[in-house]
């Protein structure tokens, strides 16, 4: 009989991992330093905004995570060389790596600018391949392999009219590098996974939670799509961060997991 039939939570055990995520200071990527923490993980959190930063990382302290931060983004490969040596000095190792860094400009395409565009598929999609790139060369050195969590959306499968063309194009591209990078490295034991959230409860959105009519009108129209009748809440998130961090996910890769309540199920 094996371990796993004896402990099956024992699959989803991250305690003692290495964890880097990057937009940690960021809606997604503080619920993710928050519940690695709260797992057992060590962690090197990065983002721009330095004091942002400073407060997830008190918080996953609290949690009793040991916790090294650079305020930096990965925006070049130089950025993210420094992020993947960093966690090698300190810990020793990268067993996951989380890229919750991103932008979005919401503009219809007549009024979206040919440099909007670029920077948000730079922030979404070309940051996104160096983080696994540079990642990569670090986890085919250990005998572990590694864990790969890349961020798309539900608009990477789904057009939106309010103006996404930038967003969606972004996200369907990330969608693209996990499925190519779930067959590249699948020999190295490195598995390649996206989580697609929906709308969920964040400061940006905080308003789409409100007793209000703007957010009623809101709701009303965007629930009846979405089968489990209501918005998402950071918790919603933390299962299949966990699922697609440990060795429960070992035979799953190149795959893009919907945290969206049935919404691009209908």
């Amino acid at each position: 009989m094996t371990d796993s039939w004896r402990n099956p939570l024992g699959l989803f055990d991250v305690a003692g991992k290495v964890a880097l995520i990057t937009g940690a200071s960021g809606a997604f990527g503080a619920v993710a330093a928050k519940a690695l923490a709260g797992a057992g993980c060590r962690l090197v959190l990065a983002a721009g905004n330095a004091d942002a930063l400073s407060d997830v990382q008190n918080t996953c302290q609290d949690l009793g995570a040991e916790v090294v931060c650079l305020a930096i983004r990965p925006s070049d490969e130089s950025a993210c060389d420094r992020l993947i040596a960093l966690a090698r000095e300190r810990f020793g190792a990268l067993d996951i790596l989380v890229v919750a860094s991103g932008m979005n400009k919401v503009a219809k395409i007549d009024a979206l600018t040919p440099g909007d565009f670029e920077n948000v598929m730079d922030a979404n999609v070309t940051q996104s391949w160096l983080l696994a790139r540079a990642a990569t060369k670090q986890m085919k050195t250990q005998a572990s392999g590694g864990k790969i969590v890349l961020v798309s959306s539900a608009r990477g499968l789904l057009g939106h009219p309010a103006g996404y063309t930038a967003y969606c194009a972004s996200k369907a591209a990330v969608d693209g590098i996990t499925k190519a990078l779930g067959c590249e490295l699948g020999e190295d034991k490195i598995t390649v996974n996206a989580i697609a959230p929906t709308v969920f409860r964040s400061p940006l959105t905080a308003w789409m939670f409100e007793d209000d009519d703007k957010a009623r009108g809101f709701r009303d129209g965007f629930l009846a799509r979405v089968p489990k009748g209501r918005l998402g809440e950071p918790e919603d998130l933390i299962g299949p961060l966990l699922f697609l961090s440990s060795r429960a996910s070992d035979f799953y890769t190149g795959h893009i997991l919907y945290a969206d309540g049935g919404y691009t199920a209908g």
